[in-house]
């Protein structure tokens, strides 16, 4: 389904709805994933919970026109989505760049969340971090998208991954370039990357209970990063999965739908 923003603009959303008294569970995807991406996640959770899935701007089957969009336009436009739907008991699983989305719906927009789960992000940057981002825009910008899938996945999979993939690398190369993402789509969402501040001052207003899960073998979002996020949060937990990369909702699907189910039955 698509929903007309305020700006003119149309975001894309999937609902998958039981009944009121379930969480609904909003997944937001990585920076160059679709809803597509959580779909193994979902296909177990859809019979316990409430399920809704976003694309934000310049992701999957949303527009993508217009000037880049920060982490505060984008989870104004997940609101946009959760009002429309009168989503109740709402808990966000954002990773990566959609768990920097997720920490803006929990700060500005705390109505009706309950719990939050936040994979493989971040709430500052550090050198290391900018250098990948920096490394990937080159590589946008001297091969396209294909090039800097190649120079990502290094970065974003965990080096066990390599050895026992779950589904074939140049499975996973073929895939992602069917998504048809643009150039320029991925380089307005690298801005808001870029363009963001420390936002662990801003999370110590929340006082929800924030599950945060990251990888051992995260080169990209360091569990450091992980940990700085329970730090500046009143009420979270820390879960680091072993030999896991950046991409947990490839690397660790069963791990993470245990993770989600237990954190949900407290």
């Amino acid at each position: 389904m698509k929903l007309k923003l305020p700006d003119g603009f149309s975001i894309y959303y999937e609902h998958h709805f039981i009944d009121d008294s379930k969480y609904t569970l909003v997944f937001l995807n990585g920076l160059s994933q679709s809803t597509v991406s959580w779909y193994p996640i979902v296909q177990v959770l859809k019979n316990q919970f409430n399920i809704v899935l976003i694309d934000s701007i310049f992701q999957g089957q949303s527009d993508q026109k217009g000037d880049y969009r920060s982490f505060e336009q984008h989870a104004a436009d997940a609101n946009q989505v959760l009002e429309k739907i009168n989503a109740k008991r709402i808990v966000p699983i954002g990773i990566s760049y959609g768990g920097a989305v997720a920490m803006r719906l929990l700060v500005n927009y705390p109505t009706n969340i309950e719990k939050a789960v936040l994979l493989s992000t971040f709430a500052n940057r550090t050198p290391y971090f900018d250098f990948i981002g920096n490394t990937w825009r080159s590589a946008l910008l001297s091969g396209g998208y294909e090039l800097m899938l190649d120079v990502m996945l290094p970065a974003v999979l965990g080096q066990d991954y390599f050895f026992s993939p779950l589904i074939p690398i140049q499975d996973i190369q073929n895939a992602r370039l069917l998504n048809k993402i643009t150039s320029d789509s991925l380089m307005k969402l690298m801005d808001a990357t870029e363009n963001s501040g420390d936002y662990r001052e801003e999370l110590k207003s929340v006082s929800i209970q924030v599950k945060v899960i990251h990888g051992s073998q995260d080169i990209l979002t360091t569990p450091k990063m992980g940990q700085n996020i329970v730090d500046a949060l009143p009420n979270a937990s820390f879960k680091l999965l072993p030999r896991k990369g950046h991409t947990l909702n490839l690397e660790a699907i069963p791990e993470l739908i245990l993770e989600i189910e237990n954190f949900l039955k407290v």
